[in-house]
């Protein structure tokens, strides 16, 4: 009988990176051990596992340690064949992984500019947020399933999954709305199909503790921001973004 070889994650309890890992596997059924690392204090753990980046996650499935959250996905995908994640028609699966990366590099990081910047920059950057938001709307719109790839959650929706429950929160603490419910209809829509899959409500992460984690981390960039002045404010908030996890 073949050694069924052990399954780890290393992640933080508010990284949407590491989170998308878990439900991945979580989908497929596959048991697996959870480790916490505490970014700011890093253990020689995850200088081991990723000396170059020292960020989470990372999975380690027997002595193979893989690393970024996308690639880990699609080892998982490609590694437990049950419950597939990815659409099976080649374009389908083009679309879910160009959508992806655009929540990854645009999306998110115009929200936490957003989030975190004040006057002009803050209104640029929520300007571009809702920009790529109607991408995404335009994705969802006119279809009749609950998922981006249909009735069953996929891929695109654990990337994406960090709007239902993150993003709420930095609306709260910047004071601001990048997902009006008015204006984007299919992804509340979604938002609330995701929140209530059986895999998502086993571990969300508290709501009182995402709120005074982002008020922590917006308060940390403005008072660096005030030392080196608004020219420096973009290179501050990529440093201070939320940090070590990809």
């Amino acid at each position: 009988m073949e050694r069924k070889e052990a399954v780890k994650v290393v992640g933080f309890w508010i990284s949407p990176y590491s989170l998308r890992v878990e439900w991945a596997l979580r989908l497929k059924g596959v048991e697996y051990e959870y480790i916490e690392e505490d970014i700011f204090n890093k253990s020689p753990l995850i200088s081991e596992l990723n000396p170059v980046h020292k960020k989470v996650p990372v999975l380690i499935h027997g002595e193979k340690v893989i690393l970024e959250s996308l690639v880990i996905l699609e080892y998982i995908e490609e590694t437990w064949k049950q419950v597939p994640l990815l659409p099976q028609d080649p374009h389908d699966r083009a679309t879910a992984r160009f959508l992806a990366n655009l929540g990854d590099e645009k999306l998110f990081w115009d929200a936490w500019m957003a989030l975190c910047s004040q006057g002009d920059e803050k209104e640029r950057a929520l300007k571009q947020a809702m920009e790529t938001m109607k991408k995404i709307e335009e994705e969802l719109k006119g279809k009749k399933t609950k998922f981006f790839g249909g009735e069953s959650m996929g891929y695109l929706d654990l990337v994406l999954g960090w709007i239902s429950y993150n993003l709420p929160a930095w609306e709260e603490v910047g004071c601001m709305k990048i997902v009006d419910p008015t204006q984007f209809p299919s992804t509340t829509a979604w938002r609330e199909n995701f929140l209530n899959h059986p895999v998502i409500k086993f571990k969300p992460p508290p709501r009182d503790n995402m709120v005074i984690y982002f008020q922590w981390l917006r308060i940390e960039s403005a008072a660096q921001i005030a030392r080196v002045g608004s020219g420096g404010a973009r290179a501050v908030l990529s440093i201070k973004s939320p940090p070590n996890y990809r």
